[in-house]
């Protein structure tokens, strides 16, 4: 029997997507004391969570955690994502990890990203929402746009879904065979 063929893209469901929200107006107030938690960055300052977005529109991705092969990978291609696609739609990509602050470098050299990445080690923020798993976050001023729980640890929204949602361009996700020098 062949061995099946590597996964090479993001797979989007058959779902309609939501269209672009416009405006602070729009979506679901974050509440003041979610807002006012801390996450870690990488040399351990406290920064409040609701402080990533306030001032600008972001995509916020909280991962079950650090050591989670799933998450890694998601993480890999989140970092393949063009700082340009986000810039021309005015969006930052967040990631946000249930860990230490030590291991924020190790984890962003392992995968390659080198997008804003901050730690939530009490999973205090992760509580207060009501994660469980992964979850992908669209948002901007104080409101969420958007949100997805995961249902198990294989359920993360396609991120081309999420970068529609947001309105930047789709990434093409390709897996190039390694050359092996014998």
């Amino acid at each position: 029997m062949a061995a099946p063929a590597p996964v090479t893209r993001q797979v989007l469901g058959g779902a309609a997507l939501a269209p672009v929200p416009t405006g602070p107006e729009r979506g679901q107030p974050l509440a003041a004391a979610v807002a006012e938690l801390p996450v870690l960055d990488a040399r351990g300052r406290r920064v409040p969570f609701g402080s990533l977005f306030r001032d600008r529109r972001a995509v916020v991705v909280f991962v079950r955690h650090f050591l989670c092969y799933v998450c890694k990978e998601y993480v890999e291609d989140l970092a393949k994502v063009p700082r340009s696609f986000l810039r021309e739609a005015d969006v930052t990509l967040i990631v946000i990890g249930q860990s230490s602050y030590h291991h924020i470098e190790p984890f962003c050299k392992l995968t390659g990203y080198s997008h804003e990445i901050y730690v939530d080690p009490e999973r205090e923020i992760y509580k207060r929402l009501g994660m469980k798993r992964g979850e992908e976050i669209a948002s901007s001023g104080n409101n969420i746009h958007f949100m997805h729980l995961d249902r198990n640890r294989l359920d993360h929204k396609p991120i081309n879904s999420v970068l529609q949602l947001v309105g930047a361009r789709p990434v093409t996700f390709t897996n190039r065979p390694s050359v092996v020098h014998v």
